[in-house]
């Protein structure tokens, strides 16, 4: 795993439950602030788990994956950590957000 994959594994896991951060965040959080679009590649490895399902975009949403259902699963286990989704799939990011600490 690349040095850049590990530092972005090692901040997702420290996302509290019933919180979420942004693919931005995390970036920024990790040392890599133009990558946000890498940190959704660095989760799909199953061999070693991470909390994915709290990252979403920035928009508060979690972002849509095609064919293959994840994203339902996402709003699931989300929901299951207590996290409420409004109007339009959103949530609310000045309560669910992780502050990084």
């Amino acid at each position: 795993m690349s040095a850049i994959a590990t530092a972005i594994r090692r901040v997702v896991t420290r996302i509290p439950y019933g919180k979420v951060a942004t693919y931005g965040q995390i970036a920024k959080l990790a040392g890599y602030p133009n990558h946000s679009r890498f940190v959704g590649r660095c989760l799909h490895d199953k061999d070693t788990p991470v909390p994915w399902q709290r990252v979403i975009n920035g928009q508060g949403k979690v972002s849509p994956r095609g064919l293959d259902g994840n994203d339902d699963e996402q709003r699931f286990l989300l929901q299951c950590e207590g996290v409420e989704f409004g109007e339009g799939g959103k949530i609310d990011l000045k309560v669910y957000l992780w502050d990084g600490e």
